[in-house]
């Protein structure tokens, strides 16, 4: 285990048990994992939706979640010590502690100027952002971190196999902004499987789940008050693995990470719409107007732990399903 002191009253501890190196490494999952990304991008673009569908679904997929203005969102707060900062499609959160604060994710251009000016709004000083983690290296999830770490000057965190994927779009066309050059952040903070971040009040533990991308992360052990009321928190959530037989074994690999922290009782997304047919009991938006209309009493609606324990259970039953028709595959092809 290695220590590493990086500002007052914080550190950043790696265990590194098992990571993604060995899934990393292969070309060819990696390669697949593009592709199948590629396609669920295509086809959310190319979706319909019904102009009663839920405002998250309507930015997330179908011909308006291209637009600009649908993306514009004003901050709100869900809990006592974090905010939704982000436009509408893809979520940036911001975590306080007594000792300085957390950014989850930065979304792309066009919607930096947004989550800039609602940092402000909700009170917090920019300079009092410690750290930036990134959840996985897909534009939409790092195309800010090069602003945003100017504006804050916090340090920016990522796994390295990711890493890798960020410095490699430097350059290339933002898809949402008009095709001009991507600017990324310049490689700052490795995080690996173990890994915790200790800041304030949180004690944040890192998980990688490759497959969506080769350093795909997730996060648990937010603590999320509410008067009184702690929760224990999740973000990012892990995902199945890429496509073909090395993919399957690494999704059971990470569904079995899931289902092993405990204890989970908010979901904070990634993304307000949940392919394929949104989180039950609601995104995040729809979740927030019920907590806009909640009475003193009432449960919290982003409270919601058995939704989450059925999520990580299906996410299992699934990834062992895919497993089995991969090994069935693979047999097939050697008997021929």
């Amino acid at each position: 285990m290695r220590k590493i002191w990086m500002l007052t009253a914080s550190c950043l501890v790696a265990a590194s048990l098992f990571g993604p190196a060995a899934f990393a490494q292969n070309p060819e999952a990696e390669a697949a994992a593009a592709r199948a990304a590629a396609a669920a991008a295509a086809a959310r673009a190319n979706a319909q939706v019904s102009p009663d569908d839920p405002l998250e679904k309507i930015c997330r997929i179908g011909p308006r979640s291209r637009e600009v203005e649908i993306q514009k969102m004003e901050p709100f707060k869900v809990f006592d010590n974090l905010y939704h900062v982000g436009p509408c499609y893809v979520s940036s959160w911001v975590l306080k502690t007594p000792q300085g604060d957390i950014l989850f994710d930065t979304a792309q251009e066009p919607f930096v100027d947004m989550i800039e000016a609602n940092i402000k709004k909700i009170g917090v000083d920019p300079h009092d952002i410690k750290y930036i983690i990134i959840d996985h290296g897909h534009v939409d999830h790092f195309g800010g971190a090069k602003r945003l770490q100017e504006f804050t000057g916090a340090r920016v965190m990522a796994t390295p196999e990711d890493w890798k994927m960020i410095e490699a779009f430097a350059g290339k066309p933002n898809n949402r902004d008009g095709n001009k050059p991507t600017e990324v952040p310049m490689r700052d903070m490795d995080v690996r499987e173990g890994d915790h971040l200790d800041l304030g009040d949180q004690h944040l533990i890192f998980h990688t789940a490759p497959g969506h991308t080769p350093g795909n992360l997730f996060v648990e052990g937010l603590a999320l008050h509410d008067g009184a009321q702690t929760y224990r928190g999740i973000w990012g959530g892990g995902g199945l693995g890429a496509p073909g037989l090395v993919g399957a074994e690494q999704g059971v690999k990470n569904a079995e990470k899931l289902n092993a922290v405990k204890g989970v009782q908010v979901y904070i997304m990634t993304h307000a719409w949940q392919d394929p047919n949104g989180y039950p009991g609601g995104g995040i938006h729809e979740r927030a107007k019920k907590l806009a209309g909640r009475k003193p009493g009432d449960p919290h609606p982003f409270v919601d732990p058995a939704t989450w324990d059925a999520r990580a259970k299906r996410q299992l039953e699934t990834a062992r399903k895919v497993l089995v028709e991969e090994q069935a595959k693979a047999g097939a092809t050697k008997a021929n």
